[in-house]
């Protein structure tokens, strides 16, 4: 377990110390857990080829960390509460030991399909248990397994599959989402058919669980076997044990979009990730047994990895996983869980916050929330008039608010409030975890140094030393994995982000660097200027963009959501309101950042995971959507038609 930071007197000292002393410092943390064989080496590391290697030799198994060590010691201890997406269905949960059972048996179940250790398993599955057993019998076996979020189009699940080399993909018949069901095996097949088309693919075995027609799970494809999950369960009698892995083993791949080309399959390894993840989870939330975490992020992406799957089960906490959506059957959802659970650290989104926002504050005053002790917010920078709606109605003014700052690259948290001990900023992240080095960049690489007296500093956000939990290459592309994050700054590992650092040493991440617009050579982040448009109290979200300008260089466009819609909206009323929130800008940043056009939509464009796609918004912006890409991971791609339809300009 991790020894808890008190105060900010210690954390002061315990981050000094990691400094100072990084090696002796993380073998410190590391004893903690179970290690097989020790390791040789606690460190070696350069950015410049790049390669980071923590623990080597150290032998463990990251499954055996999370589940058997506790299930040996507490097994008795609830693990998992599993809410599903229907409130008729009755909840179910799982304690240590009841969880060490069956993610071992899925682990027997994946054996006898001849999983070995270092394949690939894709799994691609909603928020079911089966999801979580499955995770982790993979890293109980060995095997790397590729999560892509149930949500992904048959295109980009088979681009997916195909990076990262899967012989064998889990997946579900289909995905309960609110009042809908969306298919499933039938994305898998397509999938499958697009991988047939294009020859030598990998996939040789497909599990399909929950299928409606057990005789016949999977449509044949040529040298595919395919297997039912509970015929194969039933006849399962192997329960294997785990498999000590090297420390940089291969645990899984993820993959990230960027803002051009194809995927990116970020590569984490098994040691220096357990590590992190416990650590980082331990100290910015700070759990005991008995404390309940709920973390309402999708396994599909980074977050529901590190603080779902892994980081809270290292700690031994009970997480709760969820099965549907925040609004169904109504806005209440939420809060009923965190009721019935008595949940007691809550960890979501600001998407997630500003839509419920939207209904006010009565569906949260209807359930008991007494429970709650610690909020957390992750995946963008939160708006002030969220972070303080948030704090206000949902934490009752008593509960912190730790605004997390962290990428699938960084693997945990990196900059955040340790809940109860650092101070509270709003829209502000906070300060680095011990162990975690940022620096701000100018636009030459040359490292801006705190002033003397301290004040406000801003710049491009880059970390001078490795943590264990950082990403180890781009799969089967390590010049990629160089070229974007190691050589735009030799000797720094860069985020891609610019942010703001206050005189307290606080960090305010401000938003992409290719979300930063320069005006008149001014560099304005996109999330202060949708930070500043929020504020006004009609709006309940944003998104800003750039677009070229034959003055300025770039013009600002904003997108902005109403909270009464657009029915009742006339043209001078449109006019005068978006008259004031222009005003509103200059009167929250100044004339500089004042919008050269702002649209009133709708909706925005955004992933099933909540994610804006504002590549989308910049081409109307532009004008051209000749080139649109790939819609098929919008929730809703009408929407763009319907943006077009009202653009400016």
């Amino acid at each position: 377990m991790i020894d808890l930071i008190h105060d900010l007197e210690g954390y002061q000292a315990e981050y000094q110390r990691s400094v100072e002393d990084p090696e002796g410092f993380w073998a410190g943390v590391a004893t903690g857990f179970h290690w097989q064989k020790p390791w040789d080496r606690v460190l070696n590391w350069n950015f410049e080829e790049p390669s980071v290697r923590w623990f080597e030799g150290g032998l463990t198994n990251l499954c055996y960390n999370a589940v058997d060590r506790h299930a040996l010691r507490d097994g008795d201890r609830v693990a998992l509460i599993w809410e599903p997406n229907s409130p008729n269905d009755a909840p179910r949960q799982w304690t240590y030991r009841e969880l060490q059972e069956a993610v071992a048996r899925t682990a027997g179940m994946l054996q006898a399909m001849g999983v070995q250790a270092g394949d690939r398993v894709c799994l691609y599955m909603p928020m079911i248990p089966e999801l979580l057993w499955s995770v982790l019998a993979c890293a109980r076996l060995g095997a790397v397994h590729s999560v892509v979020f149930g949500g992904f189009s048959a295109r980009s699940l088979a681009d997916r599959v195909a990076d990262a080399g899967a012989a064998v993909v889990v997946c579900s018949e289909k995905i309960r989402r609110g009042p809908r069901d969306l298919p499933c095996r039938a994305v898998v097949e397509e999938a499958l058919d697009l991988l047939e088309a294009e020859q030598d693919h990998p996939v040789r075995k497909v599990l399909v669980q929950g299928s409606l027609d057990p005789s016949k799970p999977l449509r044949s494809f040529s040298n595919i076997q395919s297997w039912d999950w509970d015929r194969l369960w039933d006849q399962t009698t192997a329960r294997p044990q785990p498999r000590w892995m090297d420390a940089e083993d291969p645990l899984f791949i993820l993959y990230t979009s960027g803002s051009t080309g194809k995927p990116k399959g970020v590569l984490h390894s098994t040691g220096g990730y357990m590590v992190y993840t416990a650590y980082s989870f331990a100290q910015v939330f700070r759990t005991a047994p008995g404390d309940v975490f709920w973390c309402t992020a999708d396994i599909g992406w980074i977050t529901g990895h590190s603080y779902l799957a892994y980081g809270p089960l290292l700690q031994g906490a009970t997480v709760v996983m969820f099965e549907g959506i925040p609004t169904y059957p109504d806005p209440s959802r939420f809060w009923k869980i965190c009721e019935r659970h008595r949940v007691s650290h809550f960890y979501t989104a600001p998407t997630a916050i500003r839509a419920l926002m939207v209904h006010g504050d009565a569906p949260v005053q209807s359930a008991d929330l007494s429970s709650l002790r610690v909020l957390g917010s992750v995946g963008e920078p939160i708006n002030e008039e969220a972070w303080q709606w948030y704090h206000r109605v949902v934490g009752g003014e008593r509960c912190p608010v730790t605004d997390t700052w962290w990428q699938t690259e960084t693997g945990g948290i990196l900059i955040g409030a340790l809940a109860g001990v650092s101070p509270l900023k709003p829209t502000y992240a906070g300060r680095p975890l011990p162990g975690v080095q940022p620096v701000l960049l100018d636009p030459q690489g040359r490292e801006l140094e705190p002033t003397d007296p301290p004040s406000e500093q801003e710049g491009l956000l880059a970390m001078r030393f490795p943590w264990p939990s950082i990403l180890r290459s781009t799969w089967g592309d390590h010049e990629r994995c160089r070229t974007t994050y190691f050589s735009p700054f030799p000797g720094y590992y860069f985020t891609g982000d610019g942010a703001r650092r206050d005189a307290d040493g606080m960090f305010r991440i401000i938003g992409r660097v290719d979300d930063v617009i320069n005006v008149s050579g001014h560099r304005l982040g996109t999330a202060e200027i949708e930070n500043a448009l929020n504020r006004h109290p009609r709006v309940v979200e944003s998104a800003v963009v750039g677009y070229d300008h034959p003055i300025k260089g770039q013009g600002i466009y904003a997108y902005v959501i109403l909270r009464s819609g657009l029915q009742d909206l006339d043209a001078d009323s449109e006019n005068q309101l978006i008259h004031e929130l222009s005003e509103t800008v200059v009167r929250e940043i100044g004339a500089i950042a004042r919008p050269d056009r702002i649209q009133l939509v709708e909706g925005l464009p955004k992933t099933r995971s909540g994610k804006i796609m504002r590549r989308f918004l910049r081409k109307i912006a532009s004008g051209d959507t000749s080139q649109m890409g790939d819609t098929t991971t919008l929730l809703d791609p009408s929407i763009l038609d319907a943006i077009w339809a009202g653009r400016k300009g």
